[in-house]
């Protein structure tokens, strides 16, 4: 059975993480792995995170499943941080949430729930997106095609471009949307822009499907929502996936939600035991104490606004990187206007250099970033930083 096989390439960040560790350099830096680091290079434990989970340990009485759709606290307290708990598709019940495997589980359940609406459905996703969007898409059954998103030159949205293209998408076609913080460009789109391409979907009738994996990283939980929540007040359908990966540190938890907005809530009940014929099919059940720990944090004044200041923290460091990074890059005489890393929001950017300059940085100075130069801000501090400008400035 396995004599036909051949080998696949192994995926490029991780491939960069284990260059990066057998590295000796005593000034390695690692830009590749997304994953929130502290000033000293660790990825800690929320301290909101260590209460909810000693309540947890100290309160459960069984493992026995909890059923295909998860916890119903998770997946109640998962849309009111998403829409607001006063938002109209809230209030006339026309969700309906299941807790899946992390983001990139509820992005499969959603694409095979598309593949069930439409078999071979096309998706569209921005150019670029992240890279994982494409493969499990295809995995289950749905075509992918691109717009334009960003414009590689001129550091910024292609948004007449995109605009445009998405005037084009057909009625019974999927666009993928990046609720904030987009993976991997940073670029974002502003809130006009944002209720621009509200009105196309209503108009067209394309379904959105917004990926939803850094709320609270960009400017805020409830601004980083915004497209969310102007897309679910103007369309019938609409598909959300979101995490808790980054925005609660439960990386290895693998806790993410996948919510289905119907026309009503009798089409969303409908578009439920679909749902869950997907969820059947693939996992069976969902992860249970990622959700509730997320619960316990939701579901407490307390540790809600404990939460609510360390991602805070976690933001604010980001960003701070972010300007760190160009006043030393701009420091050090540079022609070269670095000033678009400052503007845009979340774990990445791309640097803006060539493949080879790429290589260079990591063969002579020991600085790991993937080929498109996208870099991990999170893994910029205060120590590396004066290392990593000049070394960028060494290979322009």
């Amino acid at each position: 059975m396995f004599e036909h096989l051949s080998a696949l390439p192994a995926d490029p960040i991780l491939g960069l993480l284990t260059k990066y560790r057998e590295d000796s350099h005593p000034h390695k830096v690692d830009l590749g792995v997304g994953v929130y680091k502290d000033p000293a290079g660790n990825t800690p434990i929320l301290n909101c995170v260590k209460t909810a989970e000693t309540l947890r340990t100290s309160t459960e009485t069984t493992k026995v499943y909890i059923g295909p759709t998860g916890s119903a606290p998770f997946n109640e307290l998962m849309n009111e941080l998403a829409f607001g708990a006063d938002h109209a598709v809230v209030q006339a019940r026309r969700i309906r949430t299941v807790s899946t495997p992390g983001g990139t589980g509820a992005l499969r359940v959603a694409a095979e729930f598309i593949a069930k609406c439409k078999p071979g459905a096309t998706i569209w996703v921005s150019d670029p997106t992240w890279a994982n969007h494409t493969g499990l898409f295809q995995a289950a059954g749905l075509t992918v095609k691109t717009y334009p998103y960003y414009d590689y030159d001129n550091k910024c949205l292609k948004f007449n471009e995109m605009l445009a293209a998405l005037k084009q998408v057909g009625a019974e076609d999927a666009v993928l949307l990046h609720a904030c913080c987009h993976n991997p460009s940073g670029q974002d789109l502003s809130t006009a822009q944002w209720d621009a391409v509200v009105e196309v979907a209503k108009d067209k009738g394309f379904l959105p499907f917004i990926d939803m994996a850094y709320q609270g990283f960009g400017d805020g939980v409830d601004e980083d929502a915004y497209g969310v929540r102007a897309m679910a007040a103007a369309v019938d359908n609409m598909v959300l996936a979101s995490s808790c990966s980054k925005n609660f540190g439960l990386y290895r938890e693998r806790i993410g939600a996948c919510s289905i907005i119907g026309k009503d809530s009798a089409q969303a009940d409908v578009s439920l035991s679909v749902l869950l014929y997907v969820v059947r099919c693939i996992y069976s059940m969902p992860p249970a104490h990622g959700a509730a720990i997320v619960e316990t944090i939701l579901g407490s004044n307390e540790l809600k606004a404990q939460w609510l200041d360390e991602l805070k923290v976690m933001r604010d460091r980001i960003n701070g990187n972010r300007a760190m990074l160009v006043d030393k890059l701009h420091a050090l005489g540079t022609n070269r206007d670095f000033s678009f890393i400052a503007r845009q929001k979340g774990m990445f950017s791309f640097l803006g250099i060539s493949e080879a300059q790429v290589n260079t940085l990591m063969k002579d100075y020991s600085i790991y970033m993937v080929g498109s130069s996208r870099i991990s801000i999170a893994g910029i501090s205060e120590e590396n930083v004066d290392y990593l400008a000049k070394s960028i400035i060494a290979v322009l």
